[in-house]
């Protein structure tokens, strides 16, 4: 009896990161420190991530914060993309969508970040659920 066995190679496993943080001050800017770390670890740039984990975690402080619960921040690293995603515990407040965010008054101090987000990121988008959270996601293309 001939047996043939052909061997493939797996394809590059997924790099993940995931941290549980406080929806605070402290936990937002804990969150953009760890992602530059992370991605520096990984050999990665760092500088648009790390200003889309700002952005995206304050708004997890702002409008995402239920008392005692955590946000959480993923990073994973697969197939030439790097994927930022940010859940929190209110579900019950969605942002607009991509294309949908409007500029705010010029003398306003708040309203720019997922104006930021959109110009940075590839791709971004809002996941609903599971109740009760939701999660804020972006993309960046890594170059080969």
């Amino acid at each position: 009896m001939n047996l043939e066995i052909t061997r493939t190679e797996p394809s590059a496993p997924a790099r993940q990161f995931t941290v549980l943080l406080s929806p605070t001050r402290r936990g937002a800017r804990l969150a953009r420190l760890l992602t530059s770390a992370q991605l520096a670890d990984w050999g990665l740039p760092s500088e648009s991530a790390a200003q889309i984990v700002a952005e995206l975690a304050a708004n997890a402080r702002a409008h995402g914060r239920v008392p005692g619960r955590d946000f959480r921040l993923d990073l994973v690293v697969a197939g030439g993309r790097l994927r930022i995603e940010v859940t929190d515990t209110r579900g019950d407040r969605l942002p607009p969508g991509p294309g949908a965010a409007t500029p705010p008054a010029p003398d306003s101090e708040c309203g720019r970040g997922l104006l930021i987000v959109e110009a940075l990121a590839d791709r971004w988008g809002i996941v609903p659920g599971p109740v009760p959270r939701k999660t804020v996601w972006a993309e960046l293309d890594l170059a080969p």
